[in-house]
């Protein structure tokens, strides 16, 4: 019994019964491969790193481009602190979002929680660290991102409520 070998760049395996040649009939098979026909397949280029561990660059110039990641996970998380805040001042003392904006009561918070989640969500990045990484079954890096994206619609969302209503969303 003899056995073909064919190196080839796709992955794949085909393996053909005894006596057996496929749809190409047994005249088209040599005469050593009628009794089976083995092709394996190797890859030539070095393995690459698994997929779940992303190497993230640790310069603060690509952590902050424009596609870089932390530019969106920063304002994501911003704006879901932000409009649970804006919700709960709203709840607590009846003040819309835009008359919270145009008192500037809270402008050194809004300060000092800008800077702590900047720093909190830059320095992972900066030690090699990707959001992927950490991720969990539950809390994973898309559904954060997610998260933050309607958060911002929602900001949007409660100022244009106001200004089209002329009252905040929540009437105490």
């Amino acid at each position: 019994m003899a056995t073909m070998m064919a190196m080839s760049s796709f992955a794949g395996a085909a393996v053909l019964p005894c006596g057996s040649a496929g749809r190409f009939g047994a005249r088209s098979l040599p005469a050593l491969a009628r009794h089976a026909l083995v092709v394996r397949a190797q890859t030539d280029g070095p393995s690459t790193p698994p997929p779940n561990k992303p190497k993230a660059s640790t310069s603060i110039w690509d952590a902050m481009a424009f596609d870089g990641p932390a530019p969106e996970r920063i304002n994501g998380r911003l704006a879901m602190v932000g409009f649970v805040t804006a919700l709960a001042v709203e709840a607590g003392r009846g003040d819309g979002l835009l008359s919270q904006l145009g008192s500037g009561t809270g402008q050194a918070w809004f300060a000092y929680s800008v800077a702590v989640l900047s720093v909190a969500s830059l320095v992972p990045l900066l030690q090699g660290e990707s959001a992927e990484s950490r991720a969990g079954a539950i809390m994973n890096a898309n559904a954060e991102l997610w998260n933050g994206r309607f958060a911002m619609l929602g900001l949007v969302a409660l100022a244009a409520t106001e200004i089209i209503t002329g009252a905040p969303f929540i009437n105490v």
